[in-house]
């Protein structure tokens, strides 16, 4: 038989055997309490003696050096990869990993008719996501990257020491704009404690910006309509006051070095892969707070 028929054949074997499995599987459900239970201690008494059968072919392969690069090539095969995550015996791939970072924030962004999706896993220290839907374009998307995503990314996957951020694709818009209480970013309402007052609505030109003191924090406060946005009263290149800068158009030029921002979103125009830095901010009644970061 010629070896691609051979390989076709395989393939077949693989699939016929999942489908054989997921076969009894319905049929056992079938199965009456007592009886389940003994086709269940039959399986788990088969998996025990298969993962003590490959562990001990593991640590003997890994004895050897030329045997345990064999083995690591073997693992990147899908069927030989399940198995052995089946049976614990290795450790979750980096993209898994990360996968299960993303859906334990994922419920967060969804209520803010937002998500995430992971674009790119470079090993071993950095990956790429992107933030959808109305997280994409909010202003206080940079928030919700650093105090949501990045931060479980990290719980899960310490090793990641670079986590980089896709272009945002077109379309998304901040779910929270309009509402009573606008929150904008999913992580920032949490909990009432830190709210701070920085200052009442109508202080805030429309289409405007204003700076103002909460704390002894220099902040810039922006509206839109009914949105408001707020950030950290420096400039994401080397950190000098924004306040003084040319505002037009919805655009602040930085007066030192003429960095570009775009208010409504935070996004640099001059240099996309920097950001201002966001704080949550919320608007009460007539009154418009912050929770500094």
């Amino acid at each position: 038989m010629p070896t691609q028929e051979r390989e076709k054949s395989t393939e077949a074997t693989f699939d016929n055997l999942l489908a054989r499995i997921q076969a009894l599987e319905i049929e056992v459900s079938s199965f009456s309490e007592s009886e389940r239970n003994t086709v269940n201690a039959l399986r788990l008494s088969i998996d025990a003696l298969n993962k003590e059968a490959f562990a001990r072919l593991i640590r003997a392969l890994k004895s050897n050096p030329a045997a345990l690069s064999a083995m690591k090539d073997a693992i990147k095969d899908d069927l030989v990869y399940s198995v052995l995550r089946h049976h614990e015996l290795i450790k979750p791939a980096l993209a898994e990993r990360i996968e299960k970072a993303l859906a334990s924030v994922r419920p967060f962004l969804e209520s803010h008719g937002g998500d995430v999706e992971l674009i790119a896993v470079e090993p071993p220290s950095s990956v790429t996501i992107r933030l959808k839907g109305a997280c994409s374009n909010c202003p206080a998307s940079d928030l919700t990257l650093r105090e949501g995503v990045e931060k479980a990314i990290r719980e899960v996957c310490p090793e990641i020491v670079e986590i980089k951020r896709a272009s945002s694709l077109p379309g998304g818009q901040c779910a929270s704009s309009g509402q009573a209480i606008a929150f904008i970013s999913p992580f920032a309402d949490q909990s009432e404690a830190g709210w701070l007052f920085a200052a009442a609505f109508e202080a805030i030109p429309d289409a405007g910006v204003g700076v103002f003191d909460v704390q002894g924090r220099s902040i810039l406060l922006s509206r839109f309509g009914e949105k408001i946005t707020c950030y950290e009263n420096a400039c994401a290149h080397m950190g000098m006051p924004l306040d003084g800068g040319v505002f037009k158009d919805g655009i602040l030029t930085c007066p030192h070095h003429q960095f570009q921002y775009h208010l409504e979103s935070g996004e640099c125009l001059t240099a996309p892969e920097v950001q201002l830095h966001t704080h949550a901010v919320r608007v009460k009644g007539k009154d418009v707070e912050v929770k500094l970061s």
